[in-house]
């Protein structure tokens, strides 16, 4: 039995609206913490740019909750919060199919 952690949290609440460039502030939490392909000149070019969690064993159950290693939560928690997030994250039990695919992911 693994002692992880659950982490849920929500950017936008704390981006301010009227600010004309919140929403690619938005596109650029999302590009660098999740990674995001992209292209260029008419989609003739296509690149990945890598995000945080994709160095990060992870398992995402909705929209702004994933559950993580315990030894991965500063690194992530660190990250949310230089995009102001509101954040809770508290430790969980991991069930067997957790451990595996946590830790399947890092091979």
């Amino acid at each position: 039995m693994s002692i992880g952690a659950i982490v849920a949290f929500r950017v936008y609440k704390n981006v301010d609206k009227a600010v004309t460039n919140s929403q690619a502030v938005l596109n650029r939490f999302v590009q660098k913490f999740y990674g995001q392909d992209a292209t260029s000149h008419g989609g003739k070019y296509r690149h990945h740019k890598r995000g945080l969690l994709e160095d990060i064993a992870h398992i995402r159950l909705v929209r702004g909750v994933i559950i993580i290693k315990k030894d991965d939560l500063a690194k992530v928690l660190s990250f949310l919060n230089d995009y102001n997030a509101e954040v809770y994250a508290r430790d969980i039990i991991l069930t067997p199919e957790d451990e595996k695919t946590l830790n399947k992911e890092n091979t």
